[in-house]
């Protein structure tokens, strides 16, 4: 990348009021987290850049030297200095005996940190110490936070106090709550099919019996049938992407008028595609909404919360206390800070999705012609119609070329679905090709592939 190129695109933090070298080790790191430098890429010499950016060469040395440490750049003598994208491995607890380590796993569909992040940590850790005299203990969670979530999703169109709001480590924290509060052995759950592999597997964990309630392509069945406690995902469905219009929510709220209701919200600040239609709460005021910014902004912050009437909040939060007696405060204090400047982050998340998006789909109407999808409207996935069975086949042979997919039965009540895949586009857009290849090379090995026993991964994010 020339350096007339970079400057150009450092341009916005170099606006702030920091240091120069801190703006552009800072406007490099969250270019390469979000693929607009992808891995790989030759940065311009300290000397050019220097000249491009009217500074002294030193300080561009220092910013080089703050990525080298912190492993966004390698460089060597002759060659350059690189983008080199830090990863650290995840140890799967699916994982089985001679399984490849170093795969492309896209059993998960999450983003890299926002660039904002580390300067909302140093932030977070200096609020700190308005919070060390007492005991650190919130089991509503911290009120800063509860007051923040109930802003922004005021500012969504659901107007929350923060008595309304009951802070947890995630959507899956709170569903799982709820089940605990209000389930009974052997009662059944509502949940859509396909849906989140996480939220059946809460449901059987609670000895309750998942009821499906059919998602296609063209939207949600209408219930019919009645169950105490649903689940559904009206804002970017998991894993169809699908997005409920105000009709077709009220359609299935008024459809579901005697069961209590909890809307997850994972994706509902994903919406890729035109305006985002008003929260299901707002059409219904007793629903329950599960709210998380473990996929809008980084799913290593583990925050999310419940949006209830306080009566029900204090029931999970009595529920939460033979769990845990709450977040960590530090973690929840880098939530308030990013919340604060959600407008930004969330704009470029969605630019960044919709660029994966649509890499992915092109590499995969070149390289996959007869393999059919609908565009998702929000979300972080693909939910693929293979011309013939069996998806489970295709992501044990993908598992043998070094990507691990999750197939369709994994988000069926019944396992079936097994002409479906999940693909996530979370990865950065010049990574698109290389996934559709494997995917064309392991759909030629599928049907000739030995009997064996095929492993689909439990552990799916």
């Amino acid at each position: 990348m020339g350096p007339e190129r970079l400057g150009s695109l450092l341009e916005p933090w170099l606006a702030g009021d920091v240091p120069v070298y801190v703006a552009v080790s800072a406007g490099v790191r969250s270019l390469a987290l979000d693929g607009r430098l992808p891995s790989g890429t030759r940065l311009p010499s300290e000397r050019a850049l220097a000249a491009t950016l009217g500074v002294h060469r030193t300080t561009v040395s220092a910013a080089y030297d703050v990525l080298r440490h912190e492993g966004y750049l390698a460089s060597a003598h002759g060659a350059g200095s690189r983008i080199k994208v830090p990863t650290a491995l995840a140890q799967r607890p699916d994982a089985r005996p001679g399984e490849p380590l170093d795969v492309l796993d896209l059993t998960v569909a999450a983003l890299p940190a926002p660039g904002q992040l580390p300067g909302a940590a140093r932030s977070a850790a200096a609020d700190l110490t308005t919070q060390l005299a007492g005991h650190g203990l919130h089991p509503f969670g911290l009120p800063a936070l509860r007051a923040a979530v109930a802003r922004h999703l005021t500012r969504r169109g659901l107007t929350t106090e923060a008595r309304q709001v009951l802070i947890t480590t995630g959507v899956l924290q709170g569903w799982n709550l709820l089940l605990r509060a209000l389930g009974r052995p052997g009662a059944a759950v509502l949940v859509e099919q396909p849906t989140y592999p996480a939220v059946l597997d809460a449901v059987r964990a609670h000895h309750l019996r998942p009821v499906p309630l059919p998602v296609t392509t063209t939207g949600w069945d209408p219930p019919a049938t009645c169950a105490p406690l649903a689940h559904l995902t009206p804002d970017g469905q998991n894993p169809t992407g699908l997005v409920a219009g105000e009709a077709a929510r009220r359609q299935v709220l008024t459809g579901l008028r005697d069961t209590v209701v909890a809307v997850d919200e994972t994706f509902a600040d994903l919406v890729l595609d035109g305006p985002a239609p008003p929260p299901s709460a707002v059409l219904r005021p007793d629903v329950v909404t599960l709210g998380s910014m473990n996929k809008a902004f980084w799913a290593g912050l583990r925050t999310g919360w419940v949006r209830a009437d306080p009566e029900t909040l204090a029931r999970l939060a009595q529920e939460r206390a033979s769990l845990d007696l709450g977040s960590p405060v530090l973690d929840q204090l880098v939530a308030v800070r990013l919340l604060e400047d959600a407008d930004a982050i969330l704009a470029d998340r969605r630019d960044q999705l919709r660029r994966s998006r649509a890499a992915l789909e092109r590499a995969l109407r070149a390289q996959l012609p007869d393999w059919r999808w609908s565009s998702p409207k929000a979300g972080m996935a693909l939910w693929v119609e293979l011309p013939r069975p069996s998806a489970t086949r295709i992501a044990a042979a993908a598992l043998d070329l070094g990507v691990r997919l999750t197939p369709g039965p994994r988000f069926t009540v019944d396992g079936t679905a097994d002409r479906w895949l999940r693909l996530p586009f979370t990865l950065a857009p010049d990574q698109a090709e290389i996934v559709a290849g494997v995917l064309r090379e392991a759909s030629l090995r599928a049907p000739s592939a030995p009997d064996r026993e095929l492993p689909v991964p439990r552990w799916t994010a």
